[in-house]
């Protein structure tokens, strides 16, 4: 089968030595990302305090629509964080959680960082409802739309679930917590870059991601969408002073917002992972999401019949309507086979009560997934 996007792999050094099966994780870097980062050397090293006025305070925002055009945010409506962790943490502190209407509806398969932050916010009034996952691969949609009452403030869930690679009705999920007066967050770090995704019509109020995994973007380059329409009523409570109306005045009374979406900024941003974000981001947005999405749907069906053929357990959706990008593949000493895998040069990752997580990308050939399968059966 001739397959265009392979002439991308010319981009992406590390494929030239390595059986790179772990974009879920980390995407490879572009060979560009080191020349943006020596941009940013230099513009520090030349122009000095200076680059701030010639485009590294705007950077956050500007970073933020290369986000949005592969999402399907608007200019402007999407801000760059350090990492998810932050992004969450910024929406949460935009609602008061003392009165009735104080639920967090989420799921036990959402990523654990996001968890970790919903649960302290018990400490501040919230009540947390989990809704459970009886097989660990998907939760049931039913049981999270009865979740979600009149008593909820806010809906998170992960578009797909990193565990499994469950592909989520995040589109329902939004309409029910609309229905009670709810907002929703969609996790969308394991679905942008790979599976096409519109924010506007899956109808969120917030969407978090980050750059490090199909956007092949680096560490220290997450994202925040906010929708526009929220952003006169939403006052973070963690902010600071980019956020504010008008920064360079460094008034310390009390806080002026700033109205567009710097307001959901806060301290001074971190530049160059800006910079080498851009270099994936750039490259996801001229390959084409749906060109991705259709190579990943043959790759990833192709990847669990060569499993299944070796005798191994698929902890992923078969229904490929229903399945990220990752496939996950339950081994006998599934840790220490990774590890094995690792030193042989076939990048792939594990996770515990899940089995070796293996993500074909745009850049990957066929027949590298059944070198993966082979290396596996020599590792086991």
């Amino acid at each position: 089968m001739t397959d265009d996007l392979l002439a991308w792999r010319k981009e992406f050094p590390i494929l030239e030595s390595t059986v790179y099966l772990v974009s879920h994780s980390l995407g490879a870097m572009p060979a560009r990302a080191r020349e943006y980062l020596a941009a940013y050397a230099d513009a520090w090293a030349v122009r000095g305090i200076r680059a701030w006025e010639e485009g590294w305070w705007e950077m956050p925002v500007r970073a933020g629509d290369l986000i949005g055009g592969i999402i399907g945010a608007a200019p402007g409506e999407v801000v760059m964080q350090p990492n998810v962790s932050v992004c969450q943490s910024i929406i949460l502190s935009c609602f008061d959680w003392n009165g009735q209407r104080n639920k967090i509806v989420t799921d036990d398969l959402n990523f654990p960082s996001n968890l970790y932050v919903y649960r302290e916010m018990e400490r501040t009034g919230a009540r947390l409802v989990t809704v459970h996952s009886p097989d660990r691969i998907a939760v049931p949609t039913e049981q999270l739309l009865a979740a979600i009452d009149e008593e909820t403030q806010l809906v998170s869930v992960s578009h797909v679930i990193f565990r499994s690679s469950y592909l989520q009705d995040i589109a329902a999920i939004a309409r029910r917590a609309h229905e009670v007066g709810a907002r929703i967050v969609a996790d969308i770090y394991h679905s942008a870059g790979t599976v096409p995704l519109d924010v506007h019509s899956l109808g969120v109020d917030f969407a978090t991601g980050g750059s490090v995994k199909w956007l092949c973007g680096g560490a220290g380059a997450g994202y925040l969408y906010v929708r526009r329409e929220l952003w006169p009523e939403l006052k973070p409570r963690i902010t600071g002073w980019v956020a504010h109306k008008n920064p360079f005045a460094f008034d310390a009374g009390a806080m002026e917002y700033a109205e567009d979406s710097f307001r959901f900024l806060n301290g001074t941003p971190a530049i160059p992972a800006l910079y080498a974000a851009r270099a994936g981001c750039e490259i996801i947005a001229e390959v084409g999401v749906e060109r991705i999405r259709a190579k990943s749907m043959r790759q990833t069906a192709r990847l669990i019949e060569l499993a299944r053929e070796a005798g191994y357990a698929v902890r992923t959706p078969l229904d490929a309507c229903q399945r990220g990008g990752t496939v996950v593949i339950d081994v006998p000493r599934g840790y220490e086979v990774t590890e094995e895998l690792l030193r042989r040069n076939f990048l792939v990752d594990y996770r515990p009560g899940a089995g070796i997580r293996a993500a074909p990308h745009f850049y990957t050939e066929d027949q590298e997934l059944e070198l993966l399968i082979r290396e596996i059966g020599k590792c086991g």
